[in-house]
């Protein structure tokens, strides 16, 4: 399988010199601009990402319940990147495709030292399983990070390191991975953060105390507006 897409009449190589050669028409600072960005600016963006929407959702008003499941579903987005790239290490030595650069010529390629497999992009994988577990956990957020991973893909094809259907097939993985196990994820994740929820020390890292707060005040009240229901009734 290690000849796939090695023709040059094949729609995925055309692809590949089409986006590449955009590099060729670039200056040189843009070039390194996309270079850092495609193999480091976006995973760390996507990091900051899921974190950035992991504060608002702890400081949320609701029960420890509703917080410890919106939490766990952020803890997923990590633990889905890291499963989907050892998903991907099987996959990688089965296919054996080599990187586009060694078997085509005229290539510009942006990043050196890229001796591995290239089928399929685990930059892709990386990103595309965290935008959608994140999707998952709140859409908003979900399809910025999306949109994170889909600029992602096009970056490693115009660096020259992949075939489109490299990315394509990081997407798919990645995808696959978030959603298939998110079930099985929320349900041994959710009491475990439960638990933290609960504790006194690290509680916080589930919800913040204005939350909490703020959701003993809304029972107190509560309670205050069924005791003078009450006491209403009594006098009537």
């Amino acid at each position: 399988m290690a000849g796939l897409a090695e023709s040059g009449s094949n729609p995925d190589v055309d692809l590949l010199y089409d986006i590449n050669g955009l590099a060729k028409d670039a200056p040189h600072w843009f070039d390194r601009v996309v270079e850092f960005v495609g193999e480091y600016g976006l995973l760390f963006a996507m990091v900051l990402l899921v974190l950035w929407c992991w504060a608002g959702v702890r400081r949320r008003a609701g029960s420890g319940e509703e917080a410890a499941s919106s939490v766990a579903a952020l803890v997923w987005a990590p633990l889905a990147a890291g499963i989907a790239v050892l998903v991907n290490v099987p996959i990688r030595g089965f296919v054996e495709r080599p990187r586009p650069f060694r078997t085509h010529q005229g290539l510009d390629v942006l990043v050196s030292g890229k001796t591995d497999y290239s089928f399929v992009s685990d930059h892709a994988t990386l990103t595309m399983a965290m935008a959608v577990a994140l999707f998952v956990a709140h859409r908003s957020f979900g399809l910025v990070g999306i949109g994170l991973a889909l600029l992602e893909g096009f970056c490693r094809v115009y660096m020259g390191v992949h075939y489109p259907t490299d990315v394509v097939g990081g997407f798919a993985l990645g995808t696959a991975v978030a959603l298939l196990l998110s079930p099985l994820a929320s349900a041994l994740l959710t009491p475990l953060l439960k638990a933290v929820e609960r504790s006194p020390r690290v509680g916080g890292l589930v919800r913040s105390r204005s939350a909490r707060l703020a959701t003993h005040d809304a029972v107190v009240a509560g309670a205050r507006r069924e005791a003078t229901a009450e006491d209403r009734d009594l006098a009537a």
